[in-house]
């Protein structure tokens, strides 16, 4: 049977139709170009009644009548005015015109200078994502960039703030030598003087860099909403933290993310180590810890530079020494390790007895050592023992001791610190500009951000224990006797300092007696020492008491006779008072 031909409309439809689309086409762009000034037109009064409908729902309710009256006043004398509403709407239109001359401009990718950059940066990593045994390499030299670059944005300057990079899943990212070398090459890259934040993938093969914002440093020292045990130690990023604390910074009040260090006998980071580089903020961070320590326990401070940058804590409550000198220091901290052995004992009696820990025991200490590389080369020169020495036994025990041990260093001395202070201070905090290697010798691990040359006061990284490597701003605290401080700076320091004990506390320190000053070293350690005793003798001089009954009456003696000698109370160190001379550990009459 003979096949029929198809119909002609089957054999041509599909050139007939390419042809009907060209020419609608056509029609379509020459429709556009006459009625061009309407559709400008159109947009414009589009834009007009938007912004008409936005200032009349800005508008109060109370003022709408008004507003209704003025309008329809005008449109009144516009109808009466001859040729009014003619140019009405002459004016109209031509406003609408101006309004819709411009169509908003949509980037819809990079320009000439972005595109050029991006396969600067994908050439550059070709030697670091690519083997030469790959068959079909997502880097090679020449090739296509955007099949390697997902998301990017670029800053006024056209630097490159974020940047999605998708690597090879051969590529070694669980080595930290592999990754650093490739944060290192795209901060070069990407340009110099920014911190970057790395995001490593690890499942999808996907590499995300970010540039962060700096932190702020308007935040001062001020009463934080903590509960006792937790101590601000600064301010991070968002996504660091799961917890916001209110503050008041220079431009209102504000929630801010806060690094909180938890201390006490549930603490898994009882002790903290903060390292820095001259003038980078670590004595700043101590008086922050001593000023939010003092609402709720009591203080020993101990520094080692002999710069006097405590000395607006001396003689405040709840201060028990502010010591300088080598000999004050070493029975400060002697008396700090009785102090805590005594607790222990106390402790232990009173589980064993059924009966809770004694209120003496459980008020927080807190014991601040700052540069203890100075006292230990001072010591050494003098045969004495170091002062770190004296610190195993509050650095292994104080935390079922309430006992806090912050110690601050420079890094030009991290290798005077002993191994029992590196190994019990699990909370560590690196402040100012520093390396890489000297932040991740400190923290035991690397950040994910690239460190800035220049930091201002306060600014580094912290890490609690074994969680992650934060970027921390320490609030600033700085000497309210410093004449380089500012007005706002001062008034907020003191304005957190306790009340400083009056001259009948002075009175009763001096009650003790001259001889209580030349305590030797082996009635220091055979004394039964209590912070329990300062807040008493701080209230009244202390009481002689009835003379013991085998005392014989004394004779009258001869107006040139010697006094008898008395007994002296136990003494435990307190803080010295400015204007008096300094003792060698500033001893105060302890309970009888």
């Amino acid at each position: 049977m003979a096949r029929r031909p198809l119909p002609r409309i089957l054999s041509s439809g599909s050139a007939q139709i390419a042809r009907s689309r060209e020419i609608a086409r056509t029609a379509a762009d020459s429709a556009t170009d006459v009625l061009q000034p309407l559709i400008t037109v159109s947009r414009g009064l589009r834009k007009l009644a938007a912004t008409a409908r936005a200032k009349w729902a800005a508008t109060p309710k109370e003022r709408r009548g008004p507003t209704l009256l003025l309008v329809a006043a005008c449109v009144l004398v516009v109808a009466l005015v001859p040729y009014g509403p003619l140019l009405a709407l002459v004016t109209l239109m031509g406003a609408a015109a101006w309004k819709g001359r411009e169509r908003p401009v949509v980037k819809t990718g990079p320009d000439d200078a972005e595109i050029a950059r991006l396969k600067g940066l994908y050439e550059a990593l070709v030697p670091y994502f690519s083997v030469p045994d790959d068959p079909s390499p997502l880097f090679a030299h020449g090739g296509d960039w955007s099949g390697a670059f997902g998301e990017f944005a670029f800053d006024e300057d056209g630097r490159p703030t974020r940047l999605s990079i998708t690597y090879p899943p051969y590529f070694t990212d669980g080595e930290p030598a592999a990754r650093a070398r490739v944060e290192q090459l795209l901060h070069a890259k990407s340009g110099r003087g920014r911190e970057y934040h790395f995001d490593w993938d690890q499942e999808g093969n996907r590499l995300v860099m970010s540039v962060l914002p700096a932190l702020p440093t308007t935040i001062a020292a001020q009463r934080f909403v903590t509960v006792p045990g937790e101590t601000v130690l600064g301010f991070t990023d968002g996504d660091a933290v799961q917890r916001t604390v209110p503050v008041v910074a220079a431009d209102g009040t504000e929630d801010a993310p806060a690094v909180v260090w938890r201390t006490g006998p549930r603490s898994a980071e009882p002790h903290l180590l903060a390292v820095g580089q001259p003038g980078s903020g670590t004595t700043s961070l101590l008086r922050s810890i001593a000023l939010q320590a003092l609402p709720h326990g009591d203080v020993l401070i101990v520094e080692g530079g002999g710069t006097g940058e405590y000395a607006c804590l001396t003689g405040r409550d709840g201060v028990l020494a502010v010591e300088c000198g080598l000999s004050g220091a070493l029975a400060s901290l002697e008396w700090a390790a009785h102090e805590t052995e005594r607790r222990l004992i106390a402790a232990n009696r009173a589980r064993q007895a059924g009966h809770p820990a004694p209120e003496d025991t459980r008020r927080p200490l807190w014991i601040l050592l700052d540069r203890p590389g100075v006292l230990g080369h001072l010591a050494a020169a003098d045969g004495r023992p170091d002062p770190q020495e004296l610190l195993q036994v509050p650095l292994r025990h104080g935390r079922t001791a309430q006992v806090t041990v912050v110690v601050a260093e420079q890094f030009d001395s991290t290798d005077t610190l002993s191994e029992t202070v590196r190994n019990h201070t699990r909370a560590r905090i690196v402040l100012g500009p520093a390396t890489a290697e000297q932040i991740a010798s400190v923290l035991g691990t690397a950040p994910h951000t690239t460190p800035t040359p220049q930091a201002p006061p306060g600014r580094g990284y912290a890490r609690l224990g074994t969680g992650p490597v934060m970027r921390l701003q320490v609030p600033a605290t700085p000497d309210p006797y410093d004449d380089a401080t500012s007005e706002a700076h001062r008034q907020a320091v003191l304005a957190l300092l306790p009340e400083r004990r009056t001259a009948a506390d002075a009175v009763a320190v001096e009650a003790a007696g001259p001889e209580a000053e030349g305590v030797g070293t082996e009635d220091f350690e055979s004394a039964a020492f209590d912070t329990a005793a300062l807040k008493k003798v701080s209230v009244s001089p202390p009481d002689p008491g009835p003379a013991p009954a085998h005392a014989p009456d004394p004779a009258p003696a001869p107006a040139h006779a010697p006094a008898p000698p008395r007994h002296e109370p136990d003494v435990a160190p307190v803080a010295r008072y400015e204007g008096e001379p300094a003792p060698r550990h500033a001893p105060v009459p302890a309970e009888g």
